[in-house]
C-alpha cells in the first residue's frame, strides 16, 4: 500500500501539468479510493489472485489493456509481474519505461562494511523519472495544495465532533522491526491524550484486538481499525491535525493528504528514500545511530542486524511527545 500511496503526488503533479494526458492506473481493486479525487485518472483493478493470475493471466489483462488504446508504459514497481505484462506489448509500442529502484546504491547504504551512509535519491523522483523518461516533465517540488475534504456523516459518527487537535498513531509496521515497542507507544499516548484527541490507526485481527485495549486504558481515544472502509479512512486521516507513525503505509497515507507526518524510525532510514513526501527531515525521529552505527540493516525492515532487536528502545518516549508538541505548536 505505500508503495501505491507514494505514487500518488506524483501522479497529481502529472495530470495537473500535463492535463492533456489520460492516465489508466493499474492495481488491486482495494487501492481504488487513493485514486478518487485525482482528475484524468481511470483505475483499472488487476485481480491477480483469480482473473489475472499467472502468466495466462496477465495475457489476457494485457488485451484488456489494449482495448484502452494505451499509447505508453510506466512500469512503476518493476517486479516480475510488471516485467511479463509489459512484454506483452513490446510489439504494440515502443513507449515503456521502467522503475529504476537503484539497488546498487541501497545495497551499500544497508551493508555492514564499507557502508556509503548518504541520502539516496527518493522513491517519489524515481517514480518521477520513469514518466520523464517517456517524455512528460514532472515537477513535483511545489505539490497544489489540496482542499480539505467535508467529514464524512459515517465517519462523524465513529469520532464525533472535534473539540481538540486530532492526533492520528498508527503503531504497526510490516515488520517488527520496523515498530515502536507498544509499551513504549502506550506512555505516548497516555500523555497526548490528555490534551488532545487520538485516533488510533491498524488492520487485521491481531491489531484490531491490540488497539481495541489501547482504546479503553485512556481519555479521549479512539481505534478506527476495522470499522471504516479505506476511502473513510482516507477522510478522516485528511482531517488529522498531524500523524505519527512507523515507516509504514499510514505515514505515506498522510503525506500524500499533505498532513503533517512524523515517523519513527527503527531498522531502515529515510536515506534509503522512502520518507513521507514533502516532509522535513526533522519529521523523522531517528534511534541513536552511535549505539546501533549500522543502521540502515536493510531498506524493507525485513532483516535486521544481530544485537539490533531493541533499536527502537532509544527513541524515548517523551522526546516523542515532545517532537509531536513542537510541530502542532509551529502550524498553530
Amino acid at each position: 500500500m505505500g508503495d501505491v500511496a507514494m505514487t500518488i503526488p506524483v501522479i497529481r503533479a502529472l495530470v495537473a501539468q500535463h492535463p492533456e494526458i489520460k492516465i489508466t492506473f493499474l492495481s488491486k481493486a482495494f487501492l481504488k479510493p487513493l485514486f478518487d479525487d485525482i482528475p484524468n485518472v481511470h483505475f483499472y483493478a488487476a485481480d491477480v489472485t483469480n482473473t489475472h493470475k499467472g502468466v495466462f493471466g496477465l495475457h489476457k489483462l494485457s488485451k484488456e489493456l489494449k482495448h484502452l488504446n494505451i499509447t505508453h508504459i510506466a512500469d512503476l514497481h518493476n517486479v516480475l509481474r510488471s516485467k511479463i505484462l509489459r512484454s506483452f506489448f513490446k510489439f504494440s509500442t515502443d513507449n515503456i519505461a521502467v522503475l529504476d529502484k537503484g539497488r546498487s546504491e541501497k545495497k551499500a547504504l544497508t551493508r555492514t562494511t564499507n557502508k556509503v551512509f548518504k541520502q539516496l535519491k527518493t522513491s517519489h523522483e524515481r517514480y518521477a523519472d520513469v514518466f520523464r523518461k517517456l517524455g512528460f516533465s514532472v515537477d513535483i517540488s511545489n505539490p497544489t495544495k489540496l482542499e480539505k475534504p467535508n467529514l464524512k456523516s459515517s465517519v462523524f459518527n465513529l469520532i464525533g465532533k472535534k473539540n481538540a487537535k486530532w492526533i492520528g498513531i498508527a503503531p504497526f509496521a510490516a515488520f517488527d522491526a520496523k515498530m515502536y515497542p507498544l509499551d513504549l507507544m502506550e506512555k505516548v499516548i497516555a500523555t497526548l491524550s490528555k490534551k488532545y484527541s487520538i485516533l488510533l490507526f491498524g488492520g487485521g485481527e491481531k491489531e484490531i484486538a491490540l488497539l481495541s485495549k489501547i482504546e479503553k486504558k485512556f481519555p479521549n481515544c479512539i481505534s478506527v481499525a476495522g470499522k471504516l472502509n479505506l476511502t473513510e479512512e482516507l477522510n478522516v486521516i485528511g482531517h488529522l491535525d498531524c500523524m505519527l507513525a512507523m515507516d509504514s503505509g499510514n505515514a505515506h497515507f498522510a503525506a500524500m493528504l499533505q498532513i503533517l507526518t512524523i515517523t519513527l524510525w527503527g531498522a531502515t532510514h529515510p536515506f534509503a528514500g522512502f520518507a513521507p513526501f514533502n516532509q522535513p527531515n526533522k519529521n523523522c525521529v531517528l534511534p541513536d545511530l552511535n549505539k546501533y552505527p549500522n543502521i540502515p540493516c536493510s531498506i524493507y525492515g525485513n532483516k535486521i542486524c544481530a544485537g539490533y532487536e531493541d533499536v527502537m528502545r532509544t527513541i524515548l518516549p517523551e522526546n516523542v511527545i515532545k517532537k509531536v508538541e513542537t510541530i502542532l505548536n509551529s502550524n498553530s
